[in-house]
């Protein structure tokens, strides 16, 4: 008897080990998500709510669990701002397509607004698949104008992996014009993005509204934040504030949070319309690649109005690596090699 009960606690250990070993993709369609989990570590989850205007991922962690996006305005915390209710964990979309705005879109739009923005709708999670060492999920949506009108497909495909316990996620999106042209007018709002933490931000003197003890929307001065670590590099070694409008093929935030060094990188792909993108990177925590609004980065030096004509199609690839480490700028140097085979 005794040999027994230990057997079976043998193999009650070995399977829940074997569950939490590698990715795991865990579908909630209920709660409208999926969750991507490393070593039974919640890595991220795929969401498409009702409350937000187009699919994203969030939170976004470290192989160690640290939260390095925002959580307001799904799960707001303390000391954190309360600016731009659009900017939610990891996202695609554009200030204007066909002269409607998909990027400014939240609940905060006045209804007589309203008409002005569009809406990326999820379709359906059109499969998924795990192993120890890598997971992909290929998801479908439509972008639709405020009248219902649909004229753009996406079909997105993210491919995650852990590498030196780094997290990498690896984006392909396909856009196809339906039966109309479609125009992405060069504008500042786009194209892929991250709002991090609080704590990943630069350091700033300038004012905010953040979220106090209580939930309440508070005016803090941000100087007197001392956990404030924020820093932009882009591959040439431009930092700061200047990394916004440089043109790089990779840029990387580095920061302390949880008393841990953070580094998070975006990388552009060779094969991308506009490569090497503008970066519009800002202090105050939003992490983005535009590489379609050249006349404003460039101060109308360049101009693309990237446009597809009927049925026409274009892909774009993009890297995020999260890591809860100092990586030096020839480690993220190899992953965009890496990436750019690919």
């Amino acid at each position: 008897m005794k040999h027994t009960i230990t057997a079976i606690y043998f193999i009650l250990c070995t399977t829940l080990l074997y569950a939490q070993s590698g990715f795991n993709i865990i579908s909630r369609p209920g709660d409208k998500r999926a969750d991507i989990t490393y070593n039974g570590q919640l890595i991220t989850s795929y969401c498409y709510y009702d409350s937000i205007a187009k699919p994203f991922l969030y939170p976004v962690n470290t192989i160690d669990g640290i939260t390095v996006t925002r959580g307001y305005p799904i799960a707001p915390r303390v000391g954190e701002r309360t600016d731009h209710p659009h900017h939610v964990g990891i996202w695609l979309n554009y200030e204007s397509v066909n002269g409607i705005d998909f990027w400014n879109n939240s609940t905060a739009i006045a209804a007589d607004k309203k008409h002005l923005y569009g809406t990326i709708r999820h379709e359906k999670i059109e499969r998924t698949s795990k192993s120890a060492n890598k997971a992909q999920l290929v998801a479908t949506s439509n972008w639709y104008n405020n009248q219902g009108a649909h004229f753009l497909k996406e079909r997105t495909i993210y491919d995650f992996t852990v590498q030196n316990n780094v997290v990498i996620i690896d984006r392909t999106t396909t856009l196809t014009a339906l039966s109309e042209p479609v125009v992405f007018k060069d504008v500042k709002d786009g194209f892929i993005a991250i709002r991090v933490a609080r704590e990943l931000e630069m350091p700033s003197k300038e004012p905010g509204v953040f979220v106090d003890a209580h939930g309440n929307k508070t005016k803090v001065d941000p100087s007197s934040g001392t956990n404030i670590s924020g820093m932009y590099y882009n591959t040439y070694g431009v930092k700061g504030d200047s990394v916004w409008s440089s043109k790089a093929p990779w840029a990387m935030l580095k920061g302390v949070k949880d008393n841990k060094d953070i580094t998070i990188a975006i990388f552009d792909h060779p094969g991308n319309t506009g490569y090497p993108t503008y970066w519009h990177a800002r202090g105050y925590g939003l992490f983005a690649a535009n590489p379609l609004g050249r006349k404003i980065f460039s101060n109308g030096k360049e101009t693309l109005n990237f446009s597809l004509k009927p049925g026409g199609a274009v892909t774009f690839k993009y890297r995020i690596s999260i890591a809860s480490k100092n990586m030096n700028p020839s480690e993220v140097e190899a992953l965009s090699k890496d990436f750019q085979k690919r």
